[in-house]
């Protein structure tokens, strides 16, 4: 698809004066290049941390230069990214000589879509995105449940059949799960939803009838056996996921209380579960800060024992990037140190 981008479309951070940069609050990296060209595997959130000290504020700067700046998504490499101090600016362009020199003015430029820069790394994400993750009271109320198996085995595979009560008419293909753990509240201790341990997907070959017949399904794909008492909900198609990172409205105050893949500890890149959802006013696109508690401490002093607090340690930064009622998952983007559950989360 033919795109026309034009020379200052950079959404990721087109700085202006030295007033709109300290009204705005957005600054240079210490060690900001003087240029930069964009690599296939980039994401607008790596590129930003090359010039920003804050990497996930660029769309508040691309805001400033809308009219100029259609969409930052449309980013594709080989790309130059142009640094000019002076102001500072940044703009895009191409080096036509050995001499670095860049020709401002409108570029055609052909790529497939899926070749832009997207907001973080869609590879590591993409397999939250349409699974069920967690399953509450109105999901499992939702939800079918597989009543037979063709060959009546206890488990089955890719390949066979089984037969589902509940089935809607409004989706063919089915995400099959089972209620694995309960979520709980680190802090009330309250179970707020269960995560579901995703097993295949099946798809619909004959509906069931008002008179009590079940849907038939064949299991299209298998991670783990599948028997009589698993659960399906329908697959959801895969959200475009263009989302640009911003900070809540609100003040929101959260805890981590899951770790995809069950640790107790994680890092930069991993994928982590928020007891914050849609009824806190969570939403996709939302970048928290991240807190670690350093717990308290005991003194003995000349006027005997004393106990205090120690300040928590901001070490980080989260992407939300799905949501449920009571739950969100978000990706770390930075962490100095380990992500552990219960870490606190608020706006940053």
């Amino acid at each position: 698809m033919t795109r026309i981008i034009f020379p200052l479309l950079l959404g990721i951070a087109t700085l202006f004066s030295s007033a709109a940069q300290a009204q705005s609050g957005v600054r240079l990296a210490d060690n900001a290049p003087d240029s930069y060209t964009v690599v296939a595997g980039d994401t607008l959130w790596g590129i930003s941390g090359r010039f920003l000290q804050q990497p996930w504020r660029w769309p508040e700067v691309w805001r400033l230069n809308r009219d100029q700046i259609r969409n930052p998504h449309l980013i594709y490499p080989g790309q130059v990214i142009l640094l000019d101090r002076s102001g500072p600016w940044l703009s895009i362009g191409r080096r036509i000589d050995g001499s670095g020199a860049v020709r401002l003015q409108p570029q055609v430029y052909s790529e497939a879509l899926d070749a832009a820069v997207p907001s973080i790394p869609l590879q590591i994400i993409e397999p939250f995105l349409s699974r069920p993750l967690v399953v509450d009271g109105p999901r499992l109320e939702g939800s079918a449940t597989i009543v037979a198996t063709e060959t009546s085995r206890v488990l089955t595979g890719s390949g066979d059949t089984v037969f589902a009560k509940d089935v809607g008419d409004g989706a063919d293909v089915w995400h099959i799960y089972r209620p694995a753990r309960p979520l709980e509240d680190p802090l009330t201790r309250e179970t707020i939803a269960w995560e579901a341990a995703y097993l295949g997907t099946a798809r619909v070959t004959e509906r069931g009838t008002e008179r009590g017949t079940p849907a038939t399904l064949e299991i299209v794909s298998a991670v783990e056996e599948i028997g009589v008492g698993d659960l399906m909900l329908p697959s959801e198609r895969p959200a475009v996921f263009s989302y640009v990172p911003h900070a809540p409205v609100q003040a929101l105050e959260g805890r981590i209380i899951s770790i995809h893949r069950g640790v107790s500890e994680t890092g930069r890149l991993n994928v982590v579960a928020l007891n914050l959802g849609e009824r806190d006013g969570i939403e996709r696109g939302h970048v928290l800060a991240l807190f670690r508690n350093r717990g308290s401490a005991e003194f003995n002093g000349e006027h005997g024992k004393e106990s205090f607090t120690l300040p928590e340690k901001r070490y980080g930064t989260a992407f939300v990037f799905r949501v449920f009622e009571r739950v969100a998952y978000a990706l770390v983007m930075d962490a100095d140190g380990h992500v552990t559950l219960a870490d606190a989360v608020r706006r940053p």
